[in-house]
C-alpha cells in the first residue's frame, strides 16, 4: 500500500492478452492455499484465524490509484488480543498490463476494547526485505497505525497512521547565516487521518463510508501540498450465503481524491468467493 507504485521488469513483455492470461494463472494458482474470500474469523479455544481472497479490478488505497487487476490475499491468527497479518497482492500497474507488482504487507498488533494499536511493515519487491534506504524510487515502509471503533452497534472508527520508516522526506532550500545556499532534507512523518462508519443492512448487504486527509506534507500529495482532504471513499458490499461454510461476495467501490486538480474519481469492482 504504497504512495505511488514504481513499475517492476516483471511480465513486461508479450501482447496484452498473454499478459492477461499470465495474471489469470497466477491467481487460479494461488486461490487453492486460501481458507475463505471475505475475512471470515473462527474462534477455536481462544485461539482466532481467518484469511480472504478477492479479485480486483483495481488497487485503490487512501484515496491513491495503486494499480491495475489484482487478486489480494490476507491470512491472519490471533491469540488474547494480539495477532500477526499477512496481506499480499499480486496485479498489474495499471490498466494495460504492461508492467506488474507484487507487494506483501507484514503486521504485528493489539486489538481490544475497540482499539486496534499495530506496526505495518509493507514491501515492494524492487528491494531487499527491511531495507528502508533511497536508492530506489518506492522500497519498504514501516507505519505505526492506531484506529478506535464505537462499538459493534456503533461501528464509527477513527484511524491514525504515520510512516516511522522509510525514505520519506523532501527537500528544502535555505540560506544560512553566511550567505550560503543549502539544500536540506526534511522527514516528512508522512500521516494519514481517517473517519468511517460502516452500516450492516439486511439481507447480507452492508455500506461502507470514509473520509480521510492528511495532516501535512505528506507522500499522499508527493510533498507538494500542506494539510488536504485527500479520500472520500464509498463501498457498497452484497454477501451471499450458500452454505454455512461458504458463500459468495460482491462490491462495488468509488473512491474520489479532493486534493488532486481534477478532484479524480476512481472506481473498483471486487468479488470473491468464502469458506468458514
Amino acid at each position: 500500500m504504497p504512495c505511488s507504485k514504481q513499475p517492476m521488469a516483471w511480465f513486461t513483455s508479450g501482447a496484452p492478452l498473454r499478459r492477461l492470461i499470465a495474471l489469470v494463472l497466477l491467481c487460479a494458482g494461488a486461490l487453492p492455499f486460501v481458507n475463505s474470500a471475505s475475512a471470515r474469523t473462527k474462534d477455536v479455544v481462544g485461539l482466532t484465524y481467518g484469511s480472504s481472497a478477492t479479485v480486483n479490478a483495481a488497487y485503490l488505497w487512501r484515496g491513491i490509484y495503486a494499480g491495475g487487476p489484482c487478486l489480494q490475499v490476507d491470512a491472519n491468527v490471533g491469540y488474547g488480543g494480539l495477532y500477526a497479518n499477512m496481506w499480499w497482492s499480486l496485479g498489474a500497474t495499471d490498466m494495460s498490463l504492461k508492467h506488474f507488482l507484487p507487494e506483501l504487507d507484514l503486521s504485528l498488533g493489539f486489538k481490544r476494547w475497540g482499539l486496534n494499536v499495530f506496526l505495518l511493515y509493507i514491501h515492494n519487491f524492487d528491494c531487499r526485505f527491511f531495507d528502508f534506504g533511497n536508492h530506489v524510487e518506492h522500497g519498504n515502509r514501516l507505519e505505526l497505525i492506531g484506529s478506535y471503533t464505537v462499538s459493534p452497534k456503533i461501528p464509527l472508527r477513527v484511524l491514525w497512521g504515520t510512516r516511522v520508516g522509510a525514505a520519506d522526506g523532501y527537500f528544502v532550500e535555505r540560506v544560512t547565516d553566511e550567505g550560503l545556499p543549502v539544500t536540506e532534507v526534511v522527514r516528512a512523518w508522512s500521516s494519514y487521518l481517517e473517519v468511517s462508519y460502516n452500516w450492516q443492512m439486511r439481507d447480507g448487504w452492508s455500506l461502507y463510508g470514509a473520509i480521510g486527509m492528511t495532516p501535512w506534507r505528506s507522500c499522499y500529495t508527493g510533498f507538494q501540498k500542506g494539510a488536504v482532504l485527500n479520500n472520500i471513499e464509498l463501498r457498497l458490499c452484497k454477501d451471499w450465503s450458500i452454505h454455512e461454510r461458504c458463500g459468495l461476495m460482491l462490491m462495488g467501490q468509488m473512491v474520489v481524491n479532493p486534493s488532486t486538480e481534477l478532484n479524480v474519481i476512481n472506481l473498483n469492482i471486487a468479488c470473491g468467493v468464502y469458506l468458514k
